[in-house]
C-alpha cells in the first residue's frame, strides 16, 4: 500500500490518498476543503485512478470536497447510512466557508470491506463523535484510519450534534482491542499506535465511560 497524507484545511484535517502501487487504483479519506488540487495532481503524477472517495463520518471539515471530487475523478462517495444525510445536507457549524452538498452512492456497514486492487480496508462502525462514524482497518497492513474517534493522546469531540460520551467510550474500549502495534492515522494531529494509547484506552475500557 502507498500512503499519502496531508493536513489540509482550517482545522488541519488529515486526508488520505491510498493506493494499490501494482493496479494504482486509489482511495481517498476525509476530502477537507481544498483538497481537491493536491489529490488530483498526485494522481495525476503517479497514473493512479481514484475509485472511491470515503468520509469517516459527515463533520463538515471532512466532507467539503467531495461533491467536486466526484465530479472530476467520477469515483463515489462513500459514508455510513446515519451520517448520509450530513453529507447531503450540511450543517457547516463554526466553517468559514460554504459546504456544498454531496450525495453518497455507496454505504458504509459495520463488517463491510472497501476493495481497491489487491487491498482491503474493515469497514468499524465506532459511534460517538458521530451517530455514524467509521474506522478503516487495514489488516495486511496493520493499519487503521481513525477518523475524529482515536487521536493522539485521545479521542473526538462528544459534546456536537451526533455525539455521545457513552458510545465513544464503547468504540475506544473496541479499538483497544487491535493487535498492540496497529499504526493510527487519526483525522486530526500526528500518527500513533495502540500500544502508545494502551495506558488511557485502558482506563476508558476499564471504567466504561470517558475520563476528564
Amino acid at each position: 500500500m502507498e500512503l499519502l497524507t496531508r493536513a489540509i484545511g482550517p482545522i488541519a484535517t488529515n486526508v488520505q490518498i491510498l493506493a494499490d502501487p501494482i493496479t494504482r487504483e486509489a482511495i481517498a479519506i476525509d476530502t477537507a476543503i481544498p483538497s481537491l488540487a493536491w489529490i488530483t495532481g498526485e494522481l495525476a503524477e503517479r497514473g493512479w485512478t481514484l475509485k472511491l472517495i470515503v468520509s469517516t463520518h459527515g463533520h463538515w471539515d471532512h466532507i467539503g470536497d467531495n461533491a467536486v471530487l466526484a465530479a472530476q475523478t467520477g469515483a463515489p462517495i462513500a459514508v455510513h447510512q446515519l451520517d448520509r444525510e450530513r453529507l447531503v445536507h450540511p450543517q457547516p457549524v463554526m466553517a468559514p466557508f460554504e459546504i456544498p452538498p454531496s450525495v453518497p452512492a455507496v454505504e458504509l456497514a459495520e463488517g463491510g470491506t472497501i476493495r481497491f486492487g489487491s487491498l482491503r480496508l474493515d469497514v468499524l462502525h465506532t459511534p460517538g463523535h458521530t451517530e455514524g462514524s467509521v474506522c478503516l482497518l487495514a489488516p495486511d497492513e496493520g493499519l487503521l484510519f481513525s477518523g475524529d474517534t482515536l487521536f493522539a493522546g485521545g479521542w473526538g469531540r462528544v459534546d456536537l450534534a451526533g455525539g455521545s460520551a457513552e458510545q465513544m467510550a464503547e468504540s475506544i474500549a473496541r479499538l483497544g482491542r487491535l493487535e498492540p502495534g496497529t499504526r493510527v492515522q487519526p483525522g486530526h494531529g500526528g500518527s500513533t499506535t495502540i500500544e502508545r494509547e494502551a495506558a488511557w484506552i485502558e482506563l476508558v475500557t476499564q471504567s466504561g465511560r470517558l475520563f476528564a
